[in-house]
């Protein structure tokens, strides 16, 4: 999580984690952000006509996805470590691999993801630095 301490940065210097831990999860407000970052890529992902064919690989109800998805960044952004502490491991790429994820479809994603971003992070440079961390881990799923 160095990139993203990195871009982020501590500027108050009293940061109580672990200092190899990203501190983004308490920049941009915690737990109750991380989850409208959640609830808001599904919503736009139910919302946007192009990105059905992401739609349509989610399992009903789509709120387990959400849950898991706020599980999953809030770990990987600093916070609490909700995904490994409830299902181990993330191991994304292995996770996903039964899934046709293609440019196309990797591009579906990062566009519901960069919306929920910029809707829910306010600060134009977390913003930039989240978005440019999660376009990484994005291409990394493709396996098409």
């Amino acid at each position: 999580m160095n990139w993203l301490k990195r871009l982020v940065g501590n500027k108050t210097g009293n940061d109580e984690r672990d200092p190899q831990q990203s501190n983004a999860y308490d920049r941009i407000g915690g737990e109750q952000t991380v989850r409208a970052i959640a609830k808001q890529f599904y919503m736009q992902m139910q919302s946007k006509p192009d990105t059905k064919p992401l739609l349509d690989i989610h399992r009903a109800p789509i709120s387990e996805s959400e849950q898991k998805l706020f599980e999953f960044l809030s770990g990987w952004l600093g916070g609490p470590p909700l995904y490994h502490q409830k299902y181990g491991h993330p191991a994304l790429r292995a996770r996903h691999m039964p899934f046709k994820i293609d440019d196309a479809m990797r591009d579906q994603w990062l566009v519901c993801m960069k919306a929920a971003i910029e809707l829910e992070v306010k600060d134009p440079q977390h913003q930039q630095a989240i978005y440019s961390a999660i376009s990484t881990l994005a291409d990394h799923m493709r396996n098409q």
